[in-house]
């Protein structure tokens, strides 16, 4: 009853603030609260000029750290909130005013356990950036003895490393345990109140957003994610993530080399840098391709502000709080639904998503399956033909995104990061040159990744491995199915007569005898198609 108050207490402020910005729309379609979305919309007549993602955005900038990040999470809900509200909060400028910086000194020395002047050899008073988690000061250390390898180690003592220190926002926890706990609330009445609305499973989208912020606020986890991206790239100079210095990080405090370098959108920069604006897009498109199929592991922001060119024309990134992952599985089917798409073979691109788990209610082959194919075919034929450099595919996804509810089918997290990211890249690309398209640019490695990962020789060694596998098991089998019988003879395991009657009289009963011999000769056979 007392969290029910205060929710209430909390949506009333919440609702005043939407409509002094003239953004209501939302919690009117959810029809959360109505009587208090009236009541704000009545007595607040603002009309604010914008589209309505727009005024969303700059009511959730005003409402603070939890809601600017609900708002970059809502970005990638676009079968929620519709893509072009989606398109305007994907545009959230994550930044706050600074906090003082003798607070941030206090948090480095309470982490660490040393004064900031034994920790940095200087420490700027002013910093490069505050966002809604944490903010960026600039500070140079000591070199480390350990990169002091050949050349003239004297030399290398007087200049002290460039480094870049974040530091998490004081009190930002417990600000986001009472936030979190007003998201609950309203998820909450959503399922309800709301049937329609119960398929988006707004509470477990909660449970998703926590997780993902919790992550987001342990900095020790955005350094995993820095070292674990630098080593995907090991060797590849187009793509530069800082180092992380672990001895001046922890869980509050994440120090890593400075580095610097044009903004990916400023083409009028680039131009007059002298570089060569196909060359960055070639590059990004490789780099992007290559974090989500070849690695499975992807920068999830990777908005202008993240993203920069240096002098060579390589790219650099920061801020890996958000990150993207997708198994192997995820990447096949994606990769098969890309095939399917492109051959106009929409019966079998709708078999994808039934084998991919996102159409868990359709039967194989029923009417059901073919209808979806028919949706599927309204969304794909509009572009069937038209050159790459004319197609979004990050709006294809989009809208085959939106499919999901008509179909009623289960949200994919990882592909709504995903999409977000697409729209991203697209964007940076059109905006450095119209003509071209990202994805034109990645087409040679899209199409070595498909020859080589779903052609018909991957596809038989992904056979021979299930086969491999299925062999692997078969031990198991054999101990349980042994263990079992075993305790059937002692009477501790009781079958039904009709069950007993339907084992001994079934035709083909003996055929469980011939599948080891009949599992070698596939593999035998499989083998041998290799060879």
């Amino acid at each position: 009853m007392l969290r029910t108050l205060r929710s209430l207490l909390r949506f009333q402020r919440i609702a005043r603030t939407l409509a002094r910005h003239d953004a209501l729309a939302p919690l009117e379609e959810m029809g959360v609260a109505p009587g208090l979305v009236w009541f704000a919309r009545r007595f607040s007549r603002r009309q604010a000029e914008g589209r309505p993602g727009e005024k969303l955005a700059r009511a959730l900038t005003e409402m603070g750290p939890s809601f600017i990040k609900l708002g970059q999470a809502l970005s990638t809900r676009a079968d929620l909130v519709g893509e072009q509200i989606a398109l305007d909060l994907a545009e959230l400028q994550d930044h706050l005013p600074p906090f003082d910086t003798a607070l941030a000194r206090e948090i480095i020395e309470e982490e660490l356990g040393r004064p900031v002047e034994e920790l940095f050899l200087s420490f700027d008073a002013d910093p490069v950036s505050a966002a809604s988690i944490a903010q960026v000061h600039h500070a140079t250390v000591a070199p480390d003895p350990r990169e002091e390898e050949g050349g003239d180690a004297e030399d290398r003592q007087r200049e002290p490393r460039q480094v870049a220190v974040k530091v998490l926002r004081p009190g930002i926890e417990k600000a986001f345990d009472r936030d979190l706990e007003f998201f609950y609330w309203v998820a909450e009445v959503i399922e309800t109140t709301q049937p329609k609305l119960r398929r988006f499973r707004p509470v477990e989208a909660v449970g998703v957003f926590e997780n993902t912020v919790r992550l987001e606020m342990d900095l020790r986890m955005e350094g995993a994610a820095a070292s674990e991206l630098a080593e995907n790239f090991a060797g590849d100079p187009t793509y530069n993530v800082p180092a992380i210095d672990w001895r001046r990080s922890s869980r509050r405090v994440l120090t890593m080399s400075r580095v610097s370098g044009i903004p990916m959108d400023d083409r009028a920069a680039l131009q007059a840098a002298g570089h060569d604006l196909t060359d960055v897009l070639t590059k990004a498109a490789g780099i992007f391709f290559n974090q989500v199929f070849r690695d499975g592991f992807f920068h999830g922001d990777q908005h202008p502000g993240n993203m920069w060119v240096d002098r060579e024309g390589n790219i650099l990134a920061v801020d890996f709080g958000i990150m993207g992952r997708m198994d192997w599985r995820t990447r096949r089917h994606l990769a098969d639904m890309l095939i399917a798409t492109l051959d106009g073979d929409y019966h079998r691109l709708a078999a994808v998503y039934m084998e991919a788990g996102y159409l868990p209610q359709v039967r194989p082959g029923g009417p059901d399956l073919d209808v979806f194919a028919q949706a599927l075919r309204s969304v794909c034929e509009p572009i069937a033909g038209r050159p790459l450099n004319e197609i979004s595919f990050a709006r294809l996804l989009a809208q085959l995104l939106r499919l999901t509810e008509s179909f009623e089918l289960p949200v994919q997290p990882q592909l709504l990061l995903l999409q977000k990211n697409m729209l991203m890249a697209e964007g940076v690309s059109r905006s450095l040159d119209p003509s071209l398209n990202i994805w034109t640019l990645a087409q040679p490695l899209i199409d070595a990744w498909m020859r080589e990962n779903r052609g018909p020789e991957a596809r038989l060694r992904e056979g021979v491995a299930d086969v491999l596998h299925g062999l692997r098991q078969l031990p198991v089998l054999a101990d349980n199915l042994e263990r079992a019988t075993e305790e059937l003879a002692a009477g501790r395991i009781r079958l039904h007569p009709e069950t007993i009657a339907r084992l001994t009289n079934r035709p083909g009963g003996n055929l469980g005898r011939w599948a080891l011999p009949v599992a070698v000769a596939a593999l035998a056979i499989a083998l041998a198609a290799l060879f």
